[in-house]
């Protein structure tokens, strides 16, 4: 029993802590809509390809009527 004690102790005694995740997720109304589309329809996107599309539909939408989408639904 003595060898398990002197391992656990040379070990550092550190623990193992979880991995933070700083990312943020700040999802507008048109993220969680295309991202609620694409879970019903049962296709497999990755969630960057989702942000990809939404921003370049936001993109075209703005170019072709020369408005801005209001932050709260995209941005």
């Amino acid at each position: 029993m003595d060898f398990i004690k002197n391992a656990i102790s040379s070990s550092g005694g550190h623990e193992d802590k979880p991995v933070e995740n700083n990312t943020q997720q700040n999802d507008d109304y048109v993220d969680k809509a295309f991202a609620a589309g694409v879970k019903k329809s049962g296709y497999n996107i990755d969630r960057n390809m989702q942000e990809k599309i939404t921003d370049g539909a936001r993109e075209a939408y703005e170019k072709a009527t020369g408005k801005h989408v209001n932050e709260k639904i995209s941005n």
